[in-house]
């Protein structure tokens, strides 16, 4: 196998593309390609001023190396779940992005969940769960509060993540198969801003296969988390990707084929209805300010107040 650019011997082959490259033209190849994603979508400028939400794994990383290189105003934050288990999950994240950061003198955010709301995001789970799920539905929650309200206190107008093709049509294919509605109309690699308190929020990675973020950051040798969050050992995400995986490897390119299309018939008009009926009027939370599609207190605050309650009903 070479490299199709100087005859090499190639080190990524990438069936979907049929494209082979050696390590010295793949490093240069999903830079060129992040490039041309961000502006073919519209994504954002070398004007804007971006926050990178990093979590530690290679996508997050790798995303905010390649815009730290590119010339991006790309800032970084970090968001300390709580999550231990038998790796520190949480702590051995968090060490990860402030190694990466000062190895390169890029600026960034640290926001400890337990420091601020006195609990960790399981224990937060727990309380107003019951025990019932697992914390992934509070962690989300959580962490697009966060990030949202990071980014517009401190003055972004972008807020990127390093979602990639993978994440992006298992997502994608859950949602066809309980036909949600509200999900499959928000899914999308641009999420503009409609309420002034909303930062537009963008995924230059969503065209991307896992493997092809993952070998970047292993040529580029960023070191980064390995290991997967335990809670999400046996969740439905992974499911689906291994059923993609399996369809992917008799079909190659079938899983941005399938993404893709879906964006091609939103473009053209499926699930086209007024944002009324899409649950996308926002109003604006009167505890913390963000946006909400109910007229009283958003779902984040309303949580936090059965954290503050000294029971929590079931």
């Amino acid at each position: 196998m070479r490299c199709r650019k100087c005859s090499q011997k190639a080190v990524v082959n990438m069936r979907q593309h049929k494209l082979s490259l050696c390590k010295e033209h793949y490093l240069e190849w999903l830079p060129e390609q992040t490039e041309r994603f961000i502006q073919k979508y519209n994504m954002f400028t070398h004007k804007d001023k971006v926050l990178v939400a990093v979590s530690g794994g290679k996508d997050s990383l790798t995303l905010w190396e390649i815009l730290w290189k590119s010339g991006y105003v790309a800032d970084g934050l970090y968001i300390n779940l709580g999550i231990d288990g038998q790796t520190k999950y949480s702590e051995m994240s968090r060490q990860i992005v402030l190694d990466f950061a000062r190895e390169r003198a890029l600026r960034f955010t640290v926001v400890d969940v337990e420091e601020e709301f006195r609990e960790t995001v399981p224990q937060i789970a727990a309380r107003t769960l019951r025990g019932k799920a697992k914390p992934c539905s509070v962690c989300g929650l959580v962490k697009r509060h966060i990030m949202n309200r990071v980014a517009r206190d401190a003055g972004y107008n972008i807020l990127a993540t390093g979602h990639n093709l993978d994440d992006e049509a298992a997502a994608l294919f859950g949602n066809t198969l309980s036909w949600a509605k509200g999900y499959l109309i928000r899914q999308n690699p641009v999420l503009e801003s409609i309420h002034p308190g909303v930062i537009k929020k963008v995924k230059p990675f969503f065209r991307f296969y896992e493997r092809e973020t993952a070998a970047y950051a292993v040529l580029s040798r960023i070191t980064y988390v390995y290991d997967e969050c335990p809670y999400s050992i046996g969740s439905k995400t992974i499911y689906y990707k291994g059923l993609l995986n399996q369809l992917e490897a008799d079909r190659p390119g079938a899983k941005l084929h399938f993404f893709l299309a879906f964006l091609k018939a939103k473009k053209e008009g499926l699930f086209a209805q007024p944002p009324e009926k899409c649950g996308l009027e926002l109003k604006t939370c009167p505890v913390c300010g963000q946006p909400t599609t109910v007229p009283d207190t958003c779902a984040f605050c309303r949580m936090m107040d059965k954290v503050k309650s000294p029971t929590v009903k079931g």
